[in-house]
């Protein structure tokens, strides 16, 4: 039996559509009633499922729906604009232009993916080394040489771990060493391009990547994917349908017949939040851990490279100094440090001159800015990752 906010969703998914048709159409004062119905359903779903995931996205999309209100109220003449607001543009005969909302809500499927060619490689991945055999076990061994796996290969891979340890860049990395696609997806906007078809952009997606994965490796890479799947006391329907797909399509990797080149990496800070059936689907779950002592320091000299150090700089008392801290927080650090000798060079009005150069960073530089800076990781949190990662890691 479908719940009220199934039915609330599907019925804004309705009235939006009906709004743009007419809206494309010239009649205005339809397409007025129709927005207004999807904001009211919209607003009602918020009310009535205050802890729903999506609710940031009706939100969204009930403001976008208001606005082409105005501007259509503008056109005939009711909707009085306030001080603030810029007057409506004109076309040559005087008649009040209006932009049709199909340009601005109806989203081209290709926004939707980031498709590159990773300029990155794992040699430029710090540290990490058990993610980056894992990841060369599943996905560039079998590219290399498909005839050695008579029984398949992994097709599905997590990535999990505390932000800023570098899931992303180990995906991009993997991609590029296997000179294949990189499709870089964002799941928020799967779930939001288009009101009610989050589940048609999942297949479109998939369909996509198995397009090119015939003439070339494809690597699918979901960031955050627990935005996508994360399963929720409260669904109204959307969300189940969505997950439905998405595993449906996951089952569909499985060879058939065929050895496609077709991998799909998702990422995620909550591991936690996933259900079995999508651990099910991931043969290989890695966990992309804080970097340690020696990764630290590793961390420390790459970034560091370009900058002018002064000689008493100690890369070991750093990497102690950091306990705790992710790669990105290291990145930061140095960045700091570049930043606090380039300001002095600035307020000491040398910049001015093209010959002139900072002050060598000092030690003491890197000290006071650690003190400055906490790190972004938290302990317990970290503890989390390390108890999941005992009980579901796959590598």
């Amino acid at each position: 039996m479908r719940n009220p906010g199934e039915e609330l969703e599907d019925a804004a998914a309705q009235y939006a559509s009906e709004a743009i048709k007419l809206d494309s159409q010239g009649n205005y004062a339809g397409a007025v009633v129709k927005y207004q119905n999807a904001v009211e359903a919209l607003l009602k779903l918020i009310r009535l499922y205050p802890d729903n995931p999506v609710n940031k996205l009706y939100y969204e999309k009930a403001m976008a729906y208001q606005e082409r209100i105005k501007a259509l109220q503008r056109l005939r003449g009711v909707y009085s604009p306030s001080d603030g607001d810029r007057p409506p543009q004109q076309d040559e005969d005087g008649n009040i232009r209006v932009a049709p909302m199909v340009e601005t809500v109806k989203a081209t499927f290709e926004e939707l993916l980031v498709t590159e060619k990773p300029n990155v490689s794992t040699k430029d991945v710090v540290g990490l080394d058990d993610a980056k055999l894992a990841l060369r076990q599943a996905i560039v061994y079998p590219y290399q040489r498909p005839d050695l796996f008579p029984l398949g290969w992994p097709r599905g891979i997590l990535l999990f771990g505390p932000p800023g340890c570098g899931k992303t860049m180990l995906a991009a990395a993997v991609a590029s060493e296997i000179d294949g696609y990189f499709l870089s997806v964002d799941a928020a906007s799967i779930m939001s391009k288009w009101l009610g078809d989050a589940e048609k952009n999942v297949a479109k997606l998939f369909a996509y990547a198995r397009g090119l994965a015939e003439s070339k490796p494809v690597v699918i890479f979901i960031d955050e994917v627990d935005s996508l799947l994360t399963v929720h006391r409260q669904e109204v329907g959307g969300e189940t349908r969505v997950r439905n797909q998405f595993l449906k399509e996951m089952d569909g990797l499985s060879d058939k017949g065929k050895n496609l080149q077709l991998y799909v990496l998702a990422a995620t800070n909550k591991p936690w939040t996933l259900d079995e059936p999508f651990l099910r689907r991931y043969q290989k779950r890695i966990y992309v851990q804080p970097p340690d002592k020696d990764t630290r320091k590793l961390l420390f000299e790459k970034y560091t490279e370009p900058l002018i150090l002064d000689s008493d700089i100690d890369m070991e008392e750093l990497a102690k100094l950091t306990e705790g801290y992710s790669a990105s927080d290291i990145r930061d650090i140095c960045q700091d440090a570049q930043l606090r000798v380039v300001t002095e060079l600035f307020e000491s009005g040398k910049a001015n001159d093209p010959e002139s150069k900072p002050r060598p960073i000092k030690m003491k530089d890197f000290k006071e800015i650690v003190k400055q800076r906490r790190p972004s990781l938290i302990a317990e949190r970290v503890k989390l990752y390390e108890k999941w990662n005992e009980m579901y890691s796959a590598v």
